[in-house]
């Protein structure tokens, strides 16, 4: 089973899994940490203690800077030390009132310390010689009536003597220390997980928001915006993105309103007309003369209504992209000059020059729609230059390994560049069409033939844009070069 976690709970997830092996670490740190200092305190207090009691053992005198101020005392060395005496051959040496210790005796006062009774302990007596064979001066635990001592064995004077320091007290205080301990970790894992959790929840709460905006986009709100300021630094940048995808959206769906309008549009005026003709043709009986005139009249309607679905097709094509098997090398020099010659004849009606220069290369594209391209800039040239000018065609490759290819024409009106920037919209025609038309022609356009320029230009990953000098207007087509 695939369960898909919520980005919340993803994150609270990985928190805990942090915040639990981050305490259990500290916990066995600070617990290895007040054990080793136990351990080096009993060490150094039993190490003590063996020192003073070798002193001793020789009847050494000491000053109290010397000595651990506890070791004059009737308590003996001190630190809770506890001594047992052994002879050499390995015999405990048990008295109550007199411990032998070495060749001396505590009666003789030269040395304060104490040998305890083995049998206090429940211990009949000590193989001292096996635990020396095993430990030799090396510190060793020693269980004495189920009660833990650190120990340690020295010899001094033929005499073998068991050093015994307690530290149940510490394993007590170890185990409570351990018992808190636990609990405050616990305490504080949840408390940081109650924190993590809250704070995740405030810092996914701008995401609402996108999810929010987004649930309410429709055809009638495209104009939501999410400020920007509003948002944590972090998401600014989403933010922003959204709302240069919804002014996208916007425009694409204004852009989509305005072709749809237009597309009825144009449709309709052509079906409209066939339909008046034929109710006219049909009201009466006619002349065949007069039905072959009208059959002339639906003819062009038919062909301008033709043309309008084709320029609509091509368009639908071009904006699905090119796939690699539509991609051949194209000679844009031979393309361009068959172009010339084929409209070479309509441009010398109206004494119009046309000129190629510059340095035309091979791209990849397709040949077909490269064609159609250029021909529609070129006969668009044509239709609205003025009378006896030059359109110049002129090519060279940038910077960028592009070939821009430039069309330049006189206009026969002149043109602002915010008209010019509008050109290749959708059926976009200027306001004085009929005017912007050069004299003489009668060329009535479908409006979609800048756009499909734009179009094809878009297919082949180029771009395409019009500027305005003058009364000259410059169409450049930037394609970009093989690799």
């Amino acid at each position: 089973m695939n369960i898909r976690l919520s980005l919340l709970w993803r994150t609270l997830i990985l928190l805990t899994i942090f915040v639990v092996l981050s305490q259990i670490t500290v916990y066995f740190w600070i617990k290895r940490s007040v054990t080793d200092h136990f351990e080096v305190m009993d060490s150094e207090m039993l190490t003590h203690a063996a020192f003073n009691l070798r002193k001793s053992s020789y009847g050494i005198e000491h000053s109290s800077e010397s000595l651990n101020p506890n070791y004059n005392n009737k308590k003996g060395l001190g630190y809770g030390v506890q001594v047992f005496g052994f002879t050499s051959d390995g015999q405990a040496i048990v008295s109550d009132s007199q411990i032998a210790v070495g060749n001396q005796t505590a009666r003789d006062n030269q040395s304060d310390f104490r040998a305890f009774n083995l049998e206090s302990y429940g211990k009949d007596s000590i193989n001292i010689l096996d635990l020396m064979s095993e430990h030799g001066d090396k510190q060793f635990e020693l269980q004495l009536d189920n009660r833990p001592y650190r120990s340690v064995i020295i010899t001094s004077n033929n005499q073998i003597y068991l050093l015994a320091l307690p530290i149940d007290v510490h394993h007590l205080y170890l185990h409570q220390f351990s018992l808190q301990l636990k609990v405050i970790l616990v305490a504080m894992t949840l408390l940081l997980l109650f924190i993590a959790a809250f704070s995740v929840y405030w810092g996914f709460s701008p995401l609402t928001t996108f999810i929010q905006k987004m649930k309410t986009i429709n055809s009638e709100q495209l104009g939501e915006r999410i400020t920007v300021a509003d948002m944590p630094s972090e998401l600014r940048p989403l933010a922003e993105s959204y709302n240069i995808m919804m002014s996208k959206l916007e425009d694409n769906f204004e852009s989509l309103s305005r072709y749809s309008d237009n597309i009825a549009h144009e449709l309709r005026t052509p079906i409209a007309t066939l339909s008046t003709q034929t109710q006219v043709m049909l009201s009466k009986p006619r002349q065949i003369s007069e039905y072959i005139e009208q059959l002339h009249h639906q003819h062009e309607t038919l062909e301008h209504l033709s043309e309008v679905t084709n320029n609509m097709l091509l368009l639908a094509k071009t904006q699905k992209g090119l796939s690699q098997e539509q991609l051949k090398d194209v000679d844009m020099d031979s393309l361009i000059t068959q172009l010339i010659e084929y409209y070479e004849l309509l441009a010398d009606d109206r004494g119009i020059n046309l000129v190629k220069s510059g340095e035309f290369a091979v791209i990849k594209g397709d040949k077909g729609l490269l064609q159609r391209l250029f021909s529609n800039l070129i006969s668009n040239a044509i239709y609205y230059s003025k009378n006896d000018s030059t359109i110049k065609i002129s090519a060279g490759v940038t910077d960028q390994s592009q070939l821009n290819i430039v069309i330049e024409n006189q206009t026969a009106q002149p043109m602002t560049q915010k008209e010019a920037s509008r050109l290749f919209e959708r059926f976009y025609r200027q306001a004085n069409d009929q005017d912007s038309k050069a004299e003489g022609t009668s060329y009535s356009g479908t409006g979609l033939g800048l756009s499909i320029v734009k179009s094809i230009v878009k297919a082949h990953r180029g771009t395409v844009a019009a500027l305005v000098e003058d009364n000259w207007i410059k169409i450049s087509v930037k394609l970009p070069l093989p690799k």
